[in-house]
């Protein structure tokens, strides 16, 4: 039996699928903005002109909206999902989310997927990691690797165990961005980015994750009050500059909160 994919959502990561895997007439997409439709041609899928339309034949669906329109898009679906599709939830969304979108699939009689994407889809491809979770997450594995994708690990039969993954990584991994940027623009505006990029280069350690964890948070909780009065000092740096120390006011905060938590730990 041919199986057949439909893609709810044809942003970046639908294009970018359908047109690695060249999946053609086997895979149908939808998306509410009608302009994406010459899109769907392009990576050779057909363009339904209803979610309807790209749901009544399709075995395993992608949903790959927009998170504000992840629950929104799986109440649609599922007054048109078909029985026992696989609805492979691949949005960035919180645990609770996920699980209130799966009670909507599985109560039209769909098997619900929590599929957290864990880079991003560009320059990976169907190469990109993807962690299932959820009492399907077994058969959306093999669905998923027939159609192309390499890299796919079912972490738990429990639905939000793979958005919580991704969504707690995302704390650190945006968490650093978004530093980096409040650093760079105040580096920028004092005149000093290469001496601050060279002496993080100097300080920088090839260290396992979970060793630095550990070492950041005895840090925080043996000196975490002078470091908030340092990383006070800090915010009033970038203040003076020009630049508003949002991360850096928050720094502030935990690292306070870690020490205070550290001293009763200790009484």
């Amino acid at each position: 039996m041919v199986q057949i994919v439909a893609l709810i959502g044809f942003g970046e990561a639908g294009m970018t699928f359908a047109s690695a895997a060249r999946w053609e007439h086997r895979a149908v997409a939808y998306d509410i903005a009608p302009n994406r439709r010459d899109l769907m041609r392009q990576a050779g899928v057909i363009a339904a002109d209803s979610a309807q339309h790209a749901l009544q034949d399709a075995s395993v669906i992608l949903s790959l909206v927009t998170a504000d329109q992840a629950l929104a898009a799986a109440s649609e679906c599922a007054r048109h999902i078909a029985p026992g599709a696989l609805w492979c939830d691949m949005n960035s969304v919180a645990p609770a989310t996920k699980r209130e979108a799966a009670q909507l699939i599985e109560a039209a009689g769909g098997r619900y997927v929590d599929v957290a994407v864990l880079a991003p889809v560009n320059p990976a491809r169907l190469d990109v990691p993807l962690l299932l979770a959820g009492g399907a997450a077994d058969d959306a594995e093999t669905a998923l690797r027939q159609l192309g994708f390499t890299n796919v690990r079912v972490v738990s039969k429990d639905v939000g165990k793979a958005s919580a993954i991704k969504m707690i990584r995302s704390v650190m991994v945006k968490g650093i961005e978004a530093l980096t940027a409040e650093m760079m623009f105040a580096a920028d505006a004092a005149g000093v980015t290469a001496e601050v990029l060279a002496s993080l280069d100097a300080s920088e350690k090839a260290v396992s994750w979970k060793d630095r964890a550990a070492y950041n948070l005895e840090r925080m909780t043996t000196h975490g009050l002078r470091r908030a009065a340092e990383m006070e000092e800090s915010a009033k740096t970038l203040a003076g500059l020009g630049v508003e120390p949002v991360m850096t006011v928050g720094t502030v905060r935990r690292q306070r909160e870690m020490a205070t938590a550290g001293e009763g730990s200790s009484t």
